[in-house]
Order: structure tokens, then sequence, then C-alpha cells
């Protein structure tokens, strides 16, 4: 039988439906209700449903969408920084991020209470708040499912950044490395695996690429920098990114193979699951269009920000990759690595 002090520690079982108001109190509120914002008006609270914004009249709101349901305990974090960094590609500040969570039926009450204290400790990183967590038990869901709505602000001038302000003969820079997300996951749950085949210190370098993670250092830098337009690359990796980038815009590409930077330890893990690292989920990369490239690269590293230029927009529908004598056509994006190794 477990003692008084081990049952208050582990909490309660979770049931189907909403959290219990007490739950609520001391595992999710107290976790995420740290980072405060003057423009978050109201929300994150007992009974609130919706956030409310207050902006200055010369500003616009923006918000961004997304829904992950990844194995492990990293789903909050990864879909707050997605949220996120799409509205920094979009040249807005983030300000807040409301999120909802399932969770399985028979879920422990230190398992929510871990993943709130994620998303405070995450945003809080980030210098934003979170207006809202909605929980529920279900099962409807065999592990957690997090959708992240980040909202940010803009000036009423900033739309230049959008995939509109591409042209045909800016150069493409993209920043740190791909496939940093996909690797990160793969190496947090399938770490046993790979240990059987490669050194710890590879395995704990991967481990380390949530460090990376965030593309808000970068879009802040490039607009300074007189960006033109940015594109945060995701799920299906570069290559999707720069498919759906060019295709939104009308253009085509000439990209280097070689200059498309990735790390070691990714090829490696790529290479034990039989996936392609061009192909897989690329959180902390940003794509930027600039009509001088190198001089926004040179200004990322000034910052501590790896940065390359790894090609440029052209006049037409080709997308190539280039490497050597061989041009390779870019296709419609394809399944990401990762639902090809977790299903």
């Amino acid at each position: 039988m477990r003692t008084r002090m081990a049952a208050d520690k582990a909490g309660e079982r979770m049931r189907k439906g909403k959290l219990p108001e007490n739950v609520w109190k001391r595992s999710v509120l107290k976790q995420i209700n740290q980072t405060k914002r003057e423009e978050v008006a109201g929300g994150a609270g007992i009974g609130e449903n919706c956030a409310v914004f207050s902006f200055g009249s010369k500003e616009m709101t923006c918000m961004s969408i997304y829904t992950g349901c990844w194995p492990g305990k990293d789903t909050v974090r990864l879909a707050v920084h997605r949220s996120v960094n799409e509205l920094a590609a979009s040249g807005a500040e983030p300000v807040a991020v409301d999120l909802s969570a399932l969770f399985p039926e028979g879920t422990e009450e230190e398992d929510i209470r871990e993943m709130a204290a994620q998303a405070g400790a995450e945003c809080r990183e980030l210098g934003i708040q979170v207006a809202g967590f909605h929980i529920e038990v279900t099962g409807g869901v065999n592990r957690p499912a997090v959708t992240a709505a980040g909202i940010g602000r803009q000036t009423a001038d900033g739309d230049g950044r959008f995939l509109k302000g591409i042209r045909p003969g800016q150069d493409i820079v993209a920043s740190k490395w791909i496939g940093l997300e996909g690797a990160y996951l793969l190496v947090k749950n399938r770490e046993k695996e790979l240990l059987a085949r490669y050194p710890s210190r590879l395995i704990q370098e991967a481990k380390e690429y949530d460090r990376f993670l965030s593309i808000v250092p970068e879009a802040a830098t490039a607009v300074k920098s007189g960006v033109c337009a940015m594109y945060s690359v995701s799920e299906g990796g570069i290559f999707g990114a720069l498919w759906e980038m060019a295709a939104r815009a009308g253009v085509g590409l000439e990209i280097e193979w070689k200059k498309i930077p990735i790390k070691q330890e990714t090829v490696e893990i790529c290479e034990f699951f039989e996936i392609s690292p061009y192909e897989l989920a690329s959180g902390g990369c940003l794509l930027m269009m600039a009509e001088r490239g190198y001089d926004l690269a040179r200004d990322l590293e000034k910052k501590g920000i790896a940065a390359s230029v790894i090609g440029k927009t052209t006049d037409n529908n080709d997308k190539v990759v280039i490497n050597g004598e061989e041009r390779r056509f870019l296709e419609m994006p394809k399944t990401d690595g990762l639902h090809k190794v977790f299903g």
C-alpha cells in the first residue's frame, strides 16, 4: 500500500472528461501562470475559456496553430515551438500561446503536471505567456495530442515578409541545420537502439538539439537586416519546405545540395532508420529570402547563429537541387520520416 506522502506526490489517476478543478489548479495553473505580458488582458484561469488581447491601433494580431501527437514527453514542447516559429517567420513578435491537450484515459496526474511544467518552462524561455490551457482525458487517443495556437503582434507595414515578398533572383539563406527536430525526437524515443551502434557522445549531442529549436532569434535579426520573406522549415523537411515555399510564391529554385547545412549526428541517425534527412522534421531551421543573402548570413553569424546561402529563386517553375553535374527536380512534399519510424 502506498503511503500518504507517495499518494500526494503521484496525485490522482485521470478519468474521462475535463480536469477536476483541484487538479487544474495545482498541476496546471501553477506550472504555466508565470510569464505575464501586458498585451494579454485575460485568459488561462478557472472558467476563462477565451483569451483577450489588447494591441495598439497600428498593429496586427497574428495567430498560428499546430497540432502534434508524437511519442514521448516532448509533444507540448515541440507544439509550442512549431506555432511560435511560424509567427516569427511571418515577422511577428510572439506574445502568447493557447494550448489544448487530449490525454489517454488512465493518465497519471504527475504526467499532466510534467507536461504543464514543460509548457511553462518553454514559454518562460521564449518570453511569452500561456494564455490558456484546455485539458481533457479521453479514450479517443493512445498518447497525448497537443494543439498550440501561437498569438503574436506585428506592425501594419510588416506584411512584406510574407511569401508575396519573394521575387526571382533572391538568395535563399538557411539558418542552423536541417533535421534537428526529427533527430531529437528519434534519439529521445529510440535511444537504446541507437546506442547499440553509435557512441554515447553522438547520442548525447543529438539529445541536446532542443536548444536549437527556436527560430525567434534569427527571424528578429533577419527582419532588422531587411529580409524579403521567411519560411519556417518543419514537417516534411527541407525538401518539402522548399517545394511549398516556391509553389506558393510562384517562383522556381536552384539549390546547391552540398550547401544545405546538416549535422553529422543527424546523418548517422537517419542512416540507422533508413530515412532521408532532407525529408525529416526540421524545426529550428529558417529559410530566408534576401537580395543580399551573404550580407544577411554575416549578420546572423555575428549574433552567433549559423547560416548558409544554399541557392537562389528563379523566374521559372523548375525546382532543382544541383549536386555537381546532377540535377534533381523536387517533388511535392512526401511523408515525413518520423511517420515512417513511429507509424
